[in-house]
């Protein structure tokens, strides 16, 4: 099994890897299948018009997680590496305008968002929670060309071929193709055990297969530069968050208040667990107004791993590049291999494949900068999940705020207790990462598709209630 750590770790924007930067994905693979598809048509035809239609957790709540406006910008040509926030509203008002799409490399095609864009909340299809599909018709409205795709969280994107492949077992064909393919736990401590390394230098040695080592540290690097500034950013913003639900940031306030205790030397045994909150925080504020962010493995998670690592770098003076490199590395082996054998998608098993797989990746690359032994990292990986198994995914009003801010700061405060913990052990524990995965796994198929990011259950309707 290999998924890069660049896979995992996705430069992007909010509010959603699966909601936002995967429809976004998905409407430029069409885009892109109209251009160079090798798909039957009729002689002479040609593309005028494109419509969309968003089904199951996409309808239920596109609206909050800005999907209907990530279609729009990614049939405009955006990607979620280059879309602008700033300039995207602009972009969204002047579709809505013109009624028009002009992406690069093509014509003009007609799409009005409010006849061409559908949420379609009666029909579900058949793949995946997260499914969508776009269409294509020539100037007298006959159908040309159909895709349906899946957003299958963290915002990986597959069209409904690669996913009957997947659920075949073809997507673990490239196994072989890397010198240590773990496709779980069990063997990931045992090529640990026979090769003598640490989980971050086998998956190194993965990654290298297929870039240099130089291109592999710059691309560290840079994943570490998005989550710092995505951190520095949210901890510089103030006021109300887009949505309706009036919530206002508190990053700032408490980062100045946090600041002000440290200068007046006051005793607070709370501070690292403080310090960690506001930086999950002020990540999952600025995911919540839309800004740039890093899938890790979600955007509704994305705040776990980078408070985790600016904590590393708070409050540990042997903390630099090259731990930072390492914890990134064992987070990704950790993250790979839950998403190979549950999910990380919050449609598919609820909120403990987002902040609990987030929780277990950043206890694991703590717990390996600490100088954990493999057998430790597995342990403290399982720790985090473990404590996370069952938890909902049922954001109020469907918008990537409530209860999501804060669930990221607890994981976060879990992740470091959990590596602590299995810091000071042996490695040795009763519940293996590999059961407390399938336990997900099982926990996902059981819950109530009402606990499953359609805010139709839990917390969604309880707070609006009360």
């Amino acid at each position: 099994m290999f998924l890069s750590v660049f896979d995992l770790f996705k430069i992007g924007i909010g509010p959603s890897s699966s909601h936002t930067m995967g429809p976004m994905t998905a409407a430029a693979r069409f885009l892109d299948e109209i251009l160079r598809g090798d798909w039957p048509r009729p002689a002479g035809a040609t593309v005028e018009r494109i419509s969309a239609s968003l089904h199951g957790s996409l309808a239920y709540t596109g609206i909050g997680h800005g999907t209907d406006r990530a279609v729009i910008l990614g049939l405009t040509g955006e990607t979620p590496i280059s879309v602008d926030p700033d300039t995207s509203d602009a972009t969204i008002e002047r579709v809505a305008r013109e009624k028009h799409i002009a992406p690069p490399g093509h014509p003009r095609y007609r799409f009005d968002p409010t006849t061409d864009l559908v949420l379609d909340k009666r029909v579900s299809l058949p793949g995946h929670a997260n499914g969508m599909s776009f269409s294509a018709f020539d100037a007298s409205d006959r159908l040309l060309l159909k895709r349906i795709y899946y957003s299958i969280g963290g915002g990986f994107v597959v069209s409904e071929e690669e996913l009957q492949r997947m659920k075949a077992g073809g997507a673990k064909q490239a196994s072989a193709k890397v010198p240590y393919p773990f496709a779980n736990a069990v063997q990931m401590l045992a090529m640990a055990e026979r090769s003598g390394l640490s989980i971050a230098e086998m998956k190194r040695a993965n990654e290298e297969t297929l870039i240099s080592r130089e291109e592999l540290d710059s691309g560290l690097d840079a994943i570490w530069g998005a989550m710092r500034g995505c951190i520095d950013r949210g901890l510089s913003q103030e006021g109300i968050m887009p949505g309706g639900l009036k919530v206002r940031r508190r990053a700032r306030a408490l980062h100045d208040k946090l600041q002000d205790d440290w200068r007046s030397n006051r005793p607070n045994p709370l501070l690292a667990n403080d310090w960690l909150s506001i930086y999950a925080m002020a990540v999952n504020e600025e995911n919540a107004s839309g800004g740039r962010v890093v899938t890790a493995p979600t955007n509704g998670a994305a705040g776990v791993v980078p408070a985790v690592l600016r904590y590393w770098l708070h409050f540990h003076a042997e903390a630099d590049a090259a731990s930072i490199r390492d914890f990134l590395l064992t987070a990704a082996a950790i993250g790979g291999i839950i998403k190979t054998n549950a999910s990380i998608s919050g449609a598919e098993v609820g909120c403990q494949g987002e902040v609990g797989s987030a929780s277990a990746m950043a206890a694991a690359g703590l717990c390996a900068v600490l100088g954990g032994t493999p057998e430790q990292v597995e342990n403290a990986a399982e720790i985090a999940l473990e404590h996370h198994l069952g938890m909902t995914c049922d954001p109020v009003a469907g918008l990537v705020q409530v209860p999501c801010i804060e669930r990221n700061a607890l994981g976060a405060v879990k992740a470091v207790t959990a590596a602590s913990l299995a810091v000071k052990g042996d490695g040795k524990h009763f519940v293996p990462l590999d059961a407390a995965i399938e336990t997900m796994r099982q926990t996902g198929m059981d819950m109530s598709e009402k606990y499953k990011e359609t805010s139709q259950g839990g917390l969604a309707v309880n707070v609006v209630e009360c």
